[in-house]
Formats: C-alpha cells, sequence, structure tokens
C-alpha cells in the first residue's frame, strides 16, 4: 500500500507540475482569440481581431522577416560547419581532437547571458559595432553543438563497412560520400538544421546584447512591447511563435523518421 501511495504522490506531483508550466500557455493562446482590449474570463466572444492588427503592423512583420531570415543563414551556415566537422571528429584522428571537439561542444554548456555579454565585448574590443553578421556569429555560437551532436551520433550508428565496401569496388572518396554516407547522414542533417532554425528563431536571452534596432527578432519584439505595455497583439504574436516553436521540432523528427525508414528499405 506505501508503494502503491508513493506512485500515486509521483503521478499527482507530475500532473501539477505539468498544469503549472502548460496553463499560462494554454491562457495566452485562448486570450489571443479574445475581442476585447483587456483579457478576462469568460471571454465575451470569438475574434480574428488581433491577428488582423498583427498582421497588419509593419514593425512586427519587419521582426518577423529578420527572424525567418537569420533562422534559415543559421541553419546553413551551421550546417556547413558541424557536417563536415562532425565528420572529421568521427572518422578521422588527428593532434588535438578532443580538445578541439570540447571546444565546439563548450557554448552549449555557457550560460547565454555569459556568451552574449563575452561576445558583445569582444566585439567592442575589436571596435566593430553592432550588426547583422554579429546577430549570426552568435546564433551560430549558439546552435552548433546541437547540429554537432546530431550528427555525430548519426555517423557513429553509420557502419564503416559500407564506406570500405564502395571503395573496393572502384568508388573514390568523394562518390563514396555522396552515394554512401549522405543518404543515411540525411535524417540527422534535417534534423540538425530544423533545430538550429528553432534555436535561433525562439533565441531571446543572448540575442539582446546583439540586436540592435533595425534587426530585432521576433522574441526582442515581444519583450520590448511587454516592458512599454501589455497589449492583447502580444497574445497573438505569442501564439504564433508557440505554433512555429512547437511545429518546427515535429518536422523535424517526422522527415527523419521518414528518411530513415527510406534509407532502411533502400539497403
Amino acid at each position: 500500500m506505501k508503494l502503491i501511495s508513493g506512485w500515486n504522490l509521483i503521478k499527482l506531483y507530475t500532473i501539477l507540475v505539468y498544469i503549472f508550466m502548460f496553463t499560462p500557455i494554454v491562457a495566452v493562446v485562448i486570450l489571443s482569440f479574445n475581442p476585447q482590449q483587456f483579457g478576462s474570463f469568460p471571454m465575451e466572444g470569438f475574434s480574428f481581431r488581433w491577428y488582423v492588427k498583427l498582421a497588419q503592423n509593419q514593425t512586427i512583420l519587419g521582426a518577423f522577416q529578420n527572424s525567418i531570415v537569420l533562422g534559415s543563414l543559421t541553419a546553413i551556415c551551421v550546417t556547413a560547419i558541424g557536417v563536415p566537422a562532425a565528420f572529421a571528429f568521427v572518422r578521422y584522428d588527428f593532434p588535438g581532437k578532443n580538445t578541439l571537439n570540447t571546444l565546439l561542444l563548450t557554448p552549449i554548456m555557457i550560460p547565454e547571458v555569459v556568451l552574449g555579454v563575452a561576445l558583445l565585448l569582444f566585439i567592442r574590443w575589436l571596435q566593430q559595432p553592432k550588426s547583422f553578421m554579429l546577430l549570426l556569429i552568435g546564433h551560430v555560437i549558439l546552435t552548433l553543438p546541437f547540429v554537432l551532436l546530431v550528427v555525430q551520433a548519426r555517423l557513429v550508428g553509420i557502419k564503416k563497412v559500407y564506406e570500405e565496401a564502395a571503395l573496393t569496388l572502384g568508388a573514390n572518396s568523394f562518390q563514396t560520400f555522396r552515394e554512401i554516407v549522405l543518404p543515411l547522414l540525411t535524417p540527422a542533417i534535417l534534423a540538425g538544421m530544423l533545430f538550429a532554425f528553432t534555436i535561433s528563431f525562439d533565441d531571446v536571452t543572448a540575442t539582446l546584447f546583439w540586436a540592435t534596432a533595425r534587426n530585432q527578432t521576433v522574441p526582442v519584439k515581444i519583450f520590448g512591447m511587454l516592458r512599454n505595455s501589455i497589449s492583447p497583439e502580444i497574445n497573438a504574436l505569442g501564439t504564433v511563435m508557440i505554433v512555429l516553436t512547437v511545429s518546427t521540432p515535429l518536422l523535424a523528427g517526422f522527415l527523419s523518421r521518414r528518411f530513415a525508414r527510406g534509407s532502411g528499405d533502400k539497403n
């Protein structure tokens, strides 16, 4: 009986934690459809009024454009760096390999506030102004560890005997990578790109130190709006952000499973 009661308490505690975490999110989504200026329950109707105002707000649309461009460039750059680096760390041995790998993974262990301040001070030491390039470099540093970990984990599972067989049959190194390794690695690459995009799109802590008035992202814009006043548009904007940040990792998982299944069928 004591064991059963203990498990029941754990289940109850878990449910309460989830309620505490997700109730504010649900409230934001519901209030985004409130036709009134001030949120209250029960709502007096259902309206897309704040979504229409959001779509007509050029400042927010500009922030969305900045976030999408920044996230896309971050995903492309981090993939171009992370895939060759992961391949080198898994497939080859060279002096300083473990040290370099640890250094590239270090940003995942450093608080974003520290990382944001450090990069900003470094740029100031170089006497360079804040710019979109600084923002891009910062987001590449933030997201590179995630791509490295995902691609390395996939590479470890790809048996080297496949590559050796292709080389034995007359294929060169590039053909082996293109025809054998790349199709098997594609799920991890796509997952890494989408995760990098999501992290870049959703980041606010470090981005606050790097963004300028012209290069504000959506999370930074939301933070600025909350400092000035609580507008119902924030609920609509928050709902859009929730949909994007939840659907992108789900899409990454779906594509990874689909490509992995396709690769398994071919083999």
